[in-house]
């Protein structure tokens, strides 16, 4: 059989390295892009990036940019790849309103361009795009995918242009398009300016000597929290599909960030009420209040479920940043 090529853009991120080594199991010839930056970002694909590794030889990087076509262009060209897995994003909400140009850019436009050069390269290839629980925004939960898209940030609203741009190419050009609308998803590689993580590496800090506090914004709004690491299962089970189509993915129960940082804080002995002050700072212009996902068709269709819930996330994260922390003080 020939073996299969994947070309994932925001490799570097969780998702994206999650994905690399998931496909990299599976056989594929794995393609990432990279920006290039003053300061090393591949650390998250540092399992799989040595020299020395078997992995090392189905895992190529590459520079570029989503608003590069030229590079682009020519990478889809070289690589031809079988599967694309658009990933790459300005994807933290809070920052989105200062940089709104930015990451309509990258997240919206971005998309668009990838899909136009894949139609125009002519090249027979599947194409997955991170959607986002965001597009709902203050639609009431639980969330599916006829549910109406009430974006409430420019990230969000970025995002619904990558959706539609997607229905559209599949639509108009017959591209085999999915959008994967995937609710929160966290694990210890995920950013440390993102709340779940924050949590995580406050309560290992304290929990290993240190004074300070932790500053959160709305305790109250409701996600569904569910594990990367399955999560990008299900982003591949999409591009196996016969017929492309859109699907939620949650594990369809939902919890406060007050009920997350609890959970964190308990499991290392400690009480979260001790640690925590709330900073207007964090809060939204626009809030969501409550993201539940309904991922009925997912489970149908796809075969995919959830199998790591809110509280074993939040231990799963926190032991991970204590043994870091621990051996950061050894």
């Amino acid at each position: 059989m020939m073996k299969k090529v994947a070309f994932i853009t925001g490799i570097t991120g969780q998702d994206g390295s999650y994905l690399a080594e998931f496909l990299i199991a599976k056989g594929y010839e794995v393609h990432g892009l990279i920006r290039l930056s003053s300061s090393v970002n591949t650390n998250r694909l540092s399992n799989i990036s040595q020299p020395t590794t078997k992995a090392n030889l189905k895992l190529n990087l590459h520079y570029g940019d989503l608003m590069d076509s030229t590079s682009l262009s020519n990478l889809i060209y070289h690589i031809r790849p079988h599967e694309v897995y658009n990933l790459a994003a300005q994807s933290h909400v809070k920052v989105s309103f200062a940089t709104p140009q930015y990451t309509s850019q990258v997240t919206g436009i971005g998309a668009g361009l990838l899909l136009d050069l894949i139609k125009i390269s002519g090249i027979d290839c599947r194409y997955y795009q991170a959607s986002t629980s965001e597009l709902f925004g203050s639609t009431p939960p639980p969330q599916n995918e006829n549910s109406v898209f009430r974006p409430r940030s420019p990230y969000a609203t970025a995002k619904l242009m990558a959706y539609w741009s997607t229905v559209n190419h599949r639509e108009a050009y017959g591209i085999h398009a999915t959008n994967g609308i995937l609710f929160n998803h966290e694990s210890p590689r995920r950013g440390e300016t993102f709340v779940t993580r924050k949590i995580s590496r406050a309560v290992a800090k304290i929990a290993t000597g240190s004074k300070e506090k932790l500053y959160l914004g709305n305790l109250d709004a409701v996600r569904d929290w569910g594990y990367a690491k399955e999560y990008v299962e299900s982003m591949w089970l999409m591009l196996q599909q016969d017929k492309p189509d859109d699907y939620v993915v949650a594990t369809g129960v939902g919890a406060t960030v007050r009920d997350f940082a609890q959970a964190a804080f308990e499991h290392a002995g400690l009480n979260y009420k001790d640690h925590i002050e709330i900073d207007k700072r964090y809060q939204r212009p626009t809030e969501v209040d409550a993201l539940i996902g309904d991922p009925s068709k997912a489970e149908k269709i796809l075969g995919w479920k959830a199998k790591t819930h809110w509280r074993e996330l939040a231990k799963l994260m926190v032991d991970a940043d204590l043994e870091k922390a621990k051996s950061k003080s050894n």
